[in-house]
Order: structure tokens, then C-alpha cells, then sequence
């Protein structure tokens, strides 16, 4: 029964369900979803329940009754072999009114911190529970920025293995071969860009590793590291860039750029160390 769609709602779920009730739909039930489970003519064996940590649920009549690995239609034909003891010929509907057990798992620090807010995640866990269908593309979207992940190694566990996704060609690229459907219990790893940070050491408040932003100067970085400390000397900064296998140092007189002279400020590049030396008393 699981189709992908960006704006299916809770109730088209539920929609969803019925349908898959009557035409065999392949949702399988998991631990923490809700289940309405009705008797046709016999109200009071109609009963709403969750499905316990166990993967039974409890049933009038019935008693325990394992529900996780199956789909409604299994469950209902199941249900009418058990209710046949008591009732007769039973006919049973099995709806799933919610879906709690479609959890996901994101793990490393390549995310915006706290983004996950709106996938309802738990910090601790890093789980993330999904009310509908979801593509990785979609996730990623709840997630919010990406722009400290390192997406050329970010991947998928499923079952044990890695999947072959390509989440720099889905992500940059706009690929969408690699946005696949998630299934329950995937783990997605993003690392963090260390490569695309900005580092500022020396004499500066607080020496910090930053973001990188499009149009960054060396001014830009040492404001951000909370501006230089009485000591350092405004005119002795240092940009050191890796150009392939070597280094590069590039002198930055940032007391004459702070002056009016904007000429002397130098744009920055991924991966640059700002080192604001001290002066000499």
C-alpha cells in the first residue's frame, strides 16, 4: 500500500488504509501503530488498540493476537478464524488509524542542529518517526541545511548493508535515480564538511572553526571570531590555503582594510586558517 507523495496527509492515510483492507494492501502493521478492529454487527467486540512493544494486541473474546509482520488483510483473515469460535461468520475490519512504527535513524553532525524538529526526532536517538511514505529527497528536506554535511561520504545502512546512494549527485545534482523510498529502520549517516570550514586561530576573542558562506573575507572571520583582542596585530594576518599538495600563505593587512583601504581584504576559500598574530611590545 505504501505509494510515495509528498502532501498525503494523515487522513488520506487513513483513505489509504481502508482501501488496502479491502483490496490487500501490503502495509505491514509494526510495534507502536494504533489498530481499529471492528466486528461487523457486534459493536462490543469493536475495539481501537495499539500494537505493544511485543507485536500482539489484545482483542475481546480472542485475547493476544500477533499483529507486528502483518498486513491488515492478513490480520483480518486471522481475526475472522479466531472471532469464528464465537461469532458467526464473522467479518472483521482491520484499520491502521496511526503510524508509529515507521521510525528512521539520522546520525552525524553534517545537519543543521535541531532541524529535525519538524520529523518529530528525538535527540537522543536520532530516531525519527514517519507518518507517511517518505523519499530520501523528502527527509532530507525535513532535515534543513545540509551546507556543514559532507555528502560525498553520507550513506544508507539497510539491513546491514550500504546502500549505493549518491546523496552529492541527489542533493547538488538534482539526480533523482538516487532518491529512493526509506523503509523502516534505514540509518542515515551525514558527516560533517571539516573540509569546508573556516578556521581562526591567534589573536582573536574566540577562536573558532566557521562555516563557510559564499563572499567570506578575512575580515568577515575575524568579526565572527568576536574581533581581535587588545594584543593582536591588526596588520600581521595570515591566510593559509591548500592548493593541491601544497600550502599557501597569504599576508591580509587588516587594519588598513578596516581603515577604508578594501583592497587589502582577501576572499576566502573552503578549507582556509585565519591566524591573527600578536604584536610585539
Amino acid at each position: 500500500m505504501r505509494k510515495t507523495g509528498s502532501n498525503i496527509g494523515l487522513a488520506v492515510l487513513l483513505v489509504f488504509a481502508l482501501i488496502g483492507v479491502a483490496s490487500g494492501g501490503s502495509y505491514v502493521i509494526g510495534d507502536e501503530d494504533m489498530l481499529q478492529i471492528s466486528v461487523w454487527g457486534n459493536p462490543e467486540l469493536s475495539v481501537q488498540v495499539p500494537v505493544r512493544p511485543d507485536g500482539f494486541i489484545s482483542v475481546p473474546l480472542v485475547g493476544d493476537v500477533k499483529a507486528a509482520g502483518l498486513t491488515p488483510m492478513e490480520l483480518k483473515a486471522i481475526l475472522e478464524k479466531e472471532f469464528a469460535n464465537y461469532v458467526k461468520t464473522p467479518t472483521v475490519s482491520v484499520v491502521v488509524t496511526a503510524v508509529n512504527s515507521f521510525k528512521v535513524y539520522v546520525f552525524g553532525e553534517g545537519i543543521s542542529r535541531g532541524a529535525a524538529s519538524n520529523a518529530q526526532s528525538s535527540a537522543q536517538s536520532g530516531a525519527i518517526t514517519l507518518r507517511r511514505d517518505t523519499t530520501l529527497m523528502q527527509l532530507l528536506a525535513q532535515l534543513g541545511s545540509l551546507k556543514d554535511a559532507d555528502l560525498s561520504d553520507a550513506y544508507i545502512m539497510r539491513a546491514g548493508q550500504k546502500l549505493p546512494i549518491n546523496f552529492f549527485n541527489l542533493v547538488t545534482e538534482g539526480d533523482l535515480s538516487q532518491d529512493i523510498q526509506l523503509k523502516p529502520n534505514d540509518m542515515i549517516f551525514i558527516p560533517f564538511n571539516y573540509e569546508r570550514q573556516i578556521r581562526v586561530v591567534g589573536a582573536v576573542k574566540n577562536p573558532s572553526i566557521l562555516s563557510y558562506n559564499k563572499g567570506m573575507t578575512a575580515l568577515d572571520a575575524v568579526l565572527s571570531a568576536g574581533g581581535f583582542t587588545e594584543f593582536a596585530s591588526q596588520n600581521s594576518v595570515t591566510v593559509t590555503r591548500k592548493e593541491g599538495q601544497e600550502f599557501k600563505t597569504i599576508d591580509v593587512k587588516l587594519k588598513d582594510v578596516i581603515n577604508g583601504d578594501a583592497s587589502k581584504n582577501v576572499p576566502l576559500k573552503p578549507g582556509d586558517l585565519v591566524t591573527v598574530k600578536t604584536g610585539i611590545f
